[in-house]
């Protein structure tokens, strides 16, 4: 992991460089397309998102956005990393500021088909506790959810 990315709150000025991780992550993960046009989710994350949410920014020393979380009071609603980041501890060390500033460690949810995403649930020591058919996503796309709750490394379900 390189120390001198930088860890930060989003500003409207990183919706670009957002969107751009958003749309690289979700190609490199999925066999099936965002289910919204790249030039609608980049207007949503720079009207929506960022403005309107906790949203942090890794970001390398060049300025290149390489990571994004966005935080509710309850859930991660976003959590992707440049695919050339994953791996690297990036993922760790964004969720860093979900983990400190919350009473109770937020969930997340993850499209089941993402093969690369539970490694970094499991680094974390999250549990699966809920499956579902796909039905509450815009994906339509088995889904999983996580809840940050100690469990031992064996004990971690990343399957149904």
């Amino acid at each position: 992991m390189d120390p001198a990315i930088d860890i930060r709150r989003a500003t409207t000025d990183d919706a670009a460089g957002i969107a751009d991780v958003w749309l690289a992550s979700w190609r490199a993960t999925f066999d099936f397309g965002p289910s919204h046009p790249d030039d609608d989710v980049r207007r949503w994350l720079a009207a929506v998102l960022v403005p309107r949410s906790e949203c942090w920014v890794a970001v390398e020393p060049a300025g290149r956005v390489v990571g994004i979380l966005a935080l509710s009071d309850t859930m991660i609603e976003q959590l992707y990393l440049a695919p050339d980041w994953i791996g690297r501890g990036l993922g760790r060390r964004i969720t860093a500021p979900a983990m400190a500033r919350r009473p109770t460690a937020p969930d997340l949810h993850s499209v089941h088909a993402d093969a690369r995403g539970p490694r970094i649930f499991e680094v974390l020591a999250v549990a699966a506790v809920g499956f579902g058919d796909g039905s509450a996503n815009q994906e339509h796309q088995p889904d999983v959810r996580y809840a940050w709750r100690p469990v031992a490394p064996d004990r971690v379900v990343t399957s149904p």
